[in-house]
């Protein structure tokens, strides 16, 4: 079969017309820079004309299936790493802040209370060996993968020695100013001895999936020694976060080292964007995903915001933070991100939320696959971000941020196509097109560095379902573990691969039905599923 490119036609626009404008919001962001005579290829940060690691490494998600170059600007941050291990946030060739700013100059930022930077570098140097299957490249920046983490779990503005958690300076979830209680005249970026310091979930599930990477790296190098180690750091790690973060209901936002009372501010409320990500990290247990699920459609209930996706709910009082844009319901201080709706649907097509995740991509749809405009944020009103009413150099209508967000759920979540090594070679498929009403799908997943992927068709009769899977471009075998979401009240009787009947479970995840079966395959698979109602 030839196919060459990342499609889904299901014959529903909500859904078919995803991919294409994603790519061109991508399309629109991709710039060619020169440093060092060197060409890096990267996409712009929504809010600035600049290249963060963190935005990079979540455009990943999306970009390895739109982009043949995607080492060049992680490779680039792997250049510029300090002696101690610290990366940079970002690099950019362009004048940031005009009119003041005009220098085109090459200019490198680490902004000092960010935590999370090394986690993200980790993520983005794996989701490229994902996509490119080079593990001579990944071993020669192992070193750099070591240097980095090691600044975390050493320096003392990164790891608390008494709680054995990262912490960081009091800020909104994962964003990079602090809360100064007036001691500083605008957004504080610097670490000094005013700053108020704590724990972040966020930064902490970062981490446990960064160890957990590479716990997988030597695994797969047979250093079976250095995989235990990392493995048992992330393991510590996520059973330290969860004991002291988890508040019953979701992630505290802040658990505070430093001593601070904020007048009109409950934390034990505040929910944080971080918390969806901590369910895709692995760091929260299936109850605590459905107990933070809920916890969204609970608040979704009692808002009046047009959309339940907030940075942090409650948010902040206005100007607290040392800017008087940054109110109730602006940016990172209560804005609605469509970054926290693509994870937070991913986690709901997890657990047992097909409908919910259906739900998050057909309301994305609405506000930005359908206007081909979408933004990085959103007043509570629905009203996007606009240049007076926000503190970034930049706005833009093609986040590829919060829409590389959506795709992940899309893709891994309702297509279900997750790769679960690298080239899609062992691949956890999970169709779940049975949620929102989708009877024949094709789906095509191919990662356009490498041109390695996968194809498969789905079809559902109301008697039996079809799944049509192909590799492509690859002669090699294929580990896939089926994980199909079932109609309501129906359980698989019967499946058939390849013409032979094989074993199979029937299993439940809150309310709904899967069937779970593996198979192992070098060029194509015909699976049929047979149904029978769960009441005969």
């Amino acid at each position: 079969m030839k196919i060459n490119e990342t499609f889904i036609k299901t014959g529903k626009v909500e859904f078919d017309e995803f991919i294409p404008v994603i790519k061109s919001f991508f399309d629109a962001n991709a710039v060619d820079v020169y440093i060092d005579a060197k060409k890096i290829r990267a996409f712009l940060d929504p809010d600035a004309p600049s290249f963060w690691i963190r935005t990079i490494a979540d455009h990943l998600r999306a970009s390895k299936y739109f982009e043949a170059d995607i080492k060049s600007a992680v490779e680039h941050f792997a250049e510029t790493q300090a002696d101690n291990g610290r990366i940079f946030d970002y690099f950019t060739v362009f004048p940031e802040k005009l009119p003041c700013e005009r220098e085109n100059w090459t200019k490198y930022v680490r902004v000092p209370v960010e935590a999370d930077v090394e986690f993200r570098f980790i993520k983005a140097i794996y989701q490229v060996w994902q996509a490119t299957g080079d593990d001579l490249w990944v071993k020669n920046l192992l070193p750099k993968m070591e240097k980095a983490l090691n600044y975390v779990l050493t320096h003392p503005w990164r790891w608390d020695e008494k709680l054995k958690l990262v912490k960081r300076a009091y800020t909104i979830d994962t964003w990079d100013f602090a809360y100064t209680a007036g001691k500083h005249n605008w957004l504080q970026f610097q670490i000094d001895e005013n700053t108020f310091w704590g724990i972040m979930h966020g930064d902490n599930s970062g981490y446990y999936e960064a160890f957990m990477i590479m716990a997988l790296f030597y695994e797969l190098f047979k250093n079976k020694k250095k995989a235990e180690e990392w493995k048992k750091r992330a393991i510590k790690l996520k059973q330290r976060m969860n004991k002291i973060c988890w508040n019953g209901k979701f992630y505290t936002h802040f658990v505070k080292i430093t001593p601070i009372v904020i007048e009109g501010v409950d934390e034990s409320q505040q929910l944080s964007l971080s918390n969806p990500m901590n369910i895709n990290r692995g760091v929260a247990t299936h109850k605590m995903a459905v107990s933070i699920i809920n916890e969204y459609l609970e608040r979704r209930k009692k808002s009046k915001a047009f959309s339940e996706w907030f940075s942090i709910d409650p948010p902040f009082p206005d100007g607290i933070f040392g800017d008087e844009r940054i109110i109730r319901g602006a940016y990172c201080n209560g804005g609605i991100m469509p970054l926290v709706g693509g994870e937070l649907a991913k986690a709901a097509f997890d657990h047992g939320f097909e409908w919910y995740g259906v739900d998050i991509l057909k309301r994305y749809y609405e506000i930005a696959i359908k206007t081909k405009k979408s933004y990085l944020w959103y007043f509570p009103d629905g009203t996007p971000l606009s240049q007076e009413k926000m503190t970034s150099p930049r706005e833009s209508a093609t986040d590829c941020w919060g829409s590389s967000a959506m795709f992940y759920a899309l893709m891994d979540g309702l297509a279900g196509v997750e790769d679960k090594f690298k080239l899609l070679k062992k691949v956890k498929l999970s169709p779940r097109w049975i949620s929102a009403q989708v009877d024949n799908a094709q789906v095509s997943a191919i990662y356009k560095a490498s041109g390695k992927g996968i194809y498969y068709e789905f079809k559902f009769d109301g008697e039996k379902i079809r799944l049509d899977i192909s590799t492509l471009n690859s002669f090699e075998k294929h580990f896939i573990d089926v994980n199909l979401l079932l109609p309501e009240n129906s359980r698989a009787s019967k499946v058939i691969f390849n013409g032979k009947g094989i074993e199979f479970k029937n299993t439940k995840v809150e309310n709904s039905n899967y069937a779970n079966f593996s198979i192992t395959f070098k060029d194509s698979a015909k699976v049929v599923i047979f149904l029978k109602n769960k009441a005969r």
